[in-house]
């Protein structure tokens, strides 16, 4: 069971089948879902009476189950199924001409008394929204004090999406199976959800790599041994260095919050480029950060050169301006050596001229998008059901790595590799994080990790350093709670105390190797 992948249904049902395939039955796996759920119910909560409400497939058969498990150890259980018993099939029927207790029709006072809520309506075949009694026990279930169990995910909530199917159950705790699903981590699912155990049923990870999964969730353990870490030897050439495009004189700020972005994750030089009206403005402000005055594509190119022998990243696009000129300087970022991270202006001045844009990118560039930008650049991906799959199809037609930036944000390599960021607070909800953020994933890309790696990096260190400044944070706040976070990141294990530090996995080393 690998704790980070995270598929979608149709890899679910694959991994499903190719255990089926391969000896086990599939009333063997109902059986052990059922069971883990009733374990893990009496696990979490105090022996009290239990509402069971099904519904007419696999996931209701996982109800039954659990309702059997909780009965012989003595909890008092109520079962209502939604639908006819007559027209259940397969291991559902079965489970249910198993269970000993009553079946009822499931009516607005079946939950009466209940202490817990075991919602086992729908599991991850849900395609279409939710109607009729199934819906009608949902609204009680969410208008019933008691806490709700969900059964693989909140009936209602889309497995691929989050998405939420007309109505959704909002559970108090969530068991899954195997691994978790897509709409565990993408919202609004995920704020649906409440705490997500999974757990294991037998199917083994050989069947789960055979499905092509390439989802994960994005946390240290996947490129923790990749993170650049200071040498004794080295100096501050080696560590890189990026160039950061300004805007005019009135909108400097969103570059200068890019720049120490960079410089705090570790770039070892850091240089503003700016039109010569605005260089004033910059020199007041910096200090470690370096400035230059840089009016035209051909002095940008001059800029760049340097790429040939150190190297070198671009960051542009915060308050560069949207227009012809801007359009020029990125094209000349894109045909220098010098890798890139766009942002804001730099993408939307590409909105009526995207091929060019998409031409001039290289597979280890990244753009990081938020919604409105992303539906500008990308307007037909942007019709894509979900955000991960609008990532992933953005990334393959820009032949790039695309962050499509939220409380979930989307990290997407050209090749279908991506992640789902999960340790964003609402607090970065706030003017100037995006251009923190671009900063961050330029001075890790600076640093030697590849475009993909470095985003994955970036957008996590984001998270984290949200958490450490907290309520009331300020973009300017985040590239400060750099030093914390990072001190925290590569503690050995025994000293580390809080959620900064690295986790455990097979795809890449522990932060502190």
């Amino acid at each position: 069971m690998n704790p980070l992948i995270v598929l979608s249904g149709d890899e679910m049902r694959a991994a499903e089948a190719a255990a089926i395939a391969s000896g086990t039955a599939s009333a063997a796996l109902m059986e052990s879902a059922g069971t883990k759920t009733a374990e893990i119910a009496m696990r979490g909560w105090t022996r009290r009476p239990v509402a069971v409400v099904c519904g007419p497939g696999n996931n209701g058969g996982d109800g039954f189950v659990a309702a059997r498990v909780l009965a012989g150890a003595g909890w008092p259980v109520t079962l209502a199924l939604i639908g006819d018993k007559a027209a259940l099939k397969g291991d559902a029927k079965l489970m249910a001409d198993l269970y000993e207790g009553e079946i009822a029709d499931f009516s607005s006072d079946f939950l009466g008394g209940a202490g817990l809520i075991i919602d086992a309506i729908f599991g991850t075949g849900l395609a279409r929204d939710v109607e009729g009694s199934a819906k009608e026990a949902i609204e009680a279930m969410n208008a019933h004090p008691a806490p709700v169990l969900a059964v693989d995910l909140p009936s209602g909530v889309h497995t691929d999406t989050g998405a939420v199917m007309g109505v959704a159950v909002e559970a108090t705790r969530s068991v899954t199976f195997h691994a978790r699903k897509l709409g565990h981590l993408l919202f609004p699912g995920r704020a649906l959800c409440g705490a997500v155990d999974v757990a294991d049923i037998g199917i083994d990870d050989a069947m789960t790599a055979a499905t092509g999964a390439k989802t994960y969730e994005n946390v240290p353990a996947l490129w923790g041994g990749l993170y650049p870490r200071p040498r004794w030897a080295g100096h501050k050439y080696a560590r890189g260095s990026v160039m950061a495009l300004s805007g005019g004189p009135l909108n400097t700020g969103a570059i200068r919050l890019s720049a120490e972005g960079a410089l705090r994750a570790g770039a070892g030089l850091v240089t503003v480029l700016s039109p010569s009206d605005a260089a004033p403005v910059h020199a007041a402000h910096l200090t470690a950060i370096m400035l230059r005055a840089c009016d035209t594509s051909e002095e940008v190119s001059a800029h760049l050169a340097d790429a040939e022998r150190i190297r070198m990243v671009a960051v542009a696009g915060p308050a560069m301006g949207v227009g012809p000129e801007t359009k020029e300087k990125i094209l000349t970022v894109l045909a220098s050596k010098a890798g890139a991270v766009l942002d804001a202006d730099a993408l939307t001045s590409f909105a009526d001229d995207r091929q060019a844009l998409f031409a001039a990118l290289r597979p280890d560039d990244v753009l990081t998008p938020h919604t409105g930008e992303f539906a500008r650049l990308f307007p037909e991906e942007a019709k894509r059901e979900g955000k991960l799959a609008m990532a992933r199809a953005a990334a393959a037609k820009a032949g790039c790595v695309v962050v499509l930036k939220g409380p979930d944000t989307a990290i997407a390599a050209p090749d279908g590799r991506a992640l789902i960021n999960a340790n964003a607070p609402p607090d970065l909800a706030t003017a100037g994080a995006g251009d923190v953020l671009a900063g961050f994933i330029a001075g890790l890309k600076a640093q030697g990790m590849d475009g993909f790696a470095g985003a994955a990096a970036g957008v996590w260190l984001h998270g984290a350093c949200g958490q450490a400044a907290g309520p009331g944070l300020i973009a300017e706040d985040l590239p400060r709670a750099v030093p914390s976070v990072l001190r925290q990141l590569f503690a050995p294990p025994q000293q580390q105390t809080g959620e900064a530090g690295p986790q455990p996995g097979p795809h890449g080393g522990a932060a502190q190797q």
